[in-house]
């Protein structure tokens, strides 16, 4: 009589199983690649993170471009909602945990978070570099299948709707990784950013340029946004635990209080 032997499907990862222990992995193999008899002390964190997502190594560019991505979104700083939860969190003493979530939390969501960039991503599948496609689908966007998940977009993804002008880190983001990257979708936002910010009334926003360049890189929608999420924690962890030494009486907001303009005053029972 013989037991059918439970296996795993996965096209990312296979183990091979110690001779001692069925639970531990005596070798370990990311879409091919023996990780720790080959990858570990040859291949850099950009290219495994590449080869995680994409089950392929990536070419010098792709991982040049996907590295200067990286480096332009690892700390949003302060003023970014995702990096203040996190601050919050650790000022508030919480755990680690905790203040990872409450940025994944907050930089979820379609004002420069991982959906707005998800959005703008389905632009480049749908739009490609045709102008008039791209300005009807950021001024008329499709209606959301999943009411229930995520509300009606208020601006178009991929541009700041509280912007004044284009941030000049964004337009340094743009220029240093059009130059490094082996895809058309940087180069030709680039060309076009003066005419798609006066379509939209709006200024590009970070998003737009993550968006862009995680096109150029090959990733899918899905896989974009599940990077920008990724890519953004760093900056809220070392934000939380700053934040967490320095105390609550050196939280850089709100140091007076809040003046609420409207306070019904204490509540009376009735």
């Amino acid at each position: 009589m013989t037991t059918e032997q439970e296996v795993i499907h996965s096209r990312i990862w296979e183990e091979q199983a110690e001779a001692d222990n069925p639970f531990a992995a005596a070798a370990c193999y990311c879409s091919g690649f023996d990780v720790y008899g080959d990858l570990l002390g040859k291949a850099g964190w950009i290219e495994y993170l590449y080869l995680l997502f994409r089950q392929e190594p990536p070419a010098a560019a792709e991982a040049r471009l996907l590295e200067g991505l990286a480096v332009a979104i690892a700390n949003p700083g302060p003023r970014d909602h995702s990096v203040r939860a996190a601050m919050c969190a650790g000022v508030g003493g919480s755990s680690s945990a905790s203040a990872l979530m409450a940025a994944l939390a907050v930089g979820a969501g379609q004002l420069g978070g991982a959906r707005e960039v998800r959005l703008a991503m389905e632009g480049w599948d749908q739009c490609g570099e045709d102008l008039d496609a791209w300005c009807n689908y950021l001024l008329h966007p499709p209606c959301n299948e999943r009411i229930d998940v995520w509300p009606e977009r208020e601006h178009p993804p991929g541009f700041d709707p509280n912007g004044v002008s284009c941030p000049t880190p964004v337009r340094q983001t743009l220029d240093y990784l059009m130059q490094h990257s082996p895809g058309g979708s940087l180069k030709w936002l680039r060309e076009q950013r003066p005419v798609l910010e006066e379509k939209t009334g709006m200024p590009l926003a970070m998003t737009g340029v993550a968006a862009a360049a995680l096109a150029d890189l090959g990733f899918t929608a899905p896989q974009g946004e599940m990077l920008y999420l990724l890519l953004r924690l760093p900056g809220a962890a070392a934000h939380a635990l700053e934040q967490g030494e320095y105390g609550f009486r050196r939280y850089p907001f709100f140091p007076k209080g809040l003046d609420v303009t409207n306070d019904p005053g204490p509540y009376t029972a009735n």
